[in-house]
């Protein structure tokens, strides 16, 4: 079977199918309500270390 001579039939299909599950996701309820992050408690960690010298390096 070669695949090229149905590459069209293929990607009408594929087209159909994206077609089909985009309207069916597309309802949102009402009633859901959407989360929002506080900036203001968002919590933010800082690594800092120093860096490995050559020795410390070749020990690992």
């Amino acid at each position: 079977m070669n695949i090229a001579k149905n590459m069209e039939a293929i990607f009408l299909a594929a087209l159909v199918i994206a077609g089909a599950t985009s309207f069916a996701t597309a309802a949102v309820p009402e009633h859901v309500i959407t989360a929002k992050a506080d900036s203001a408690a968002v919590q933010v960690v800082h690594v800092s270390a120093k860096r490995l010298t050559a020795a410390e390096k070749a020990a690992l």
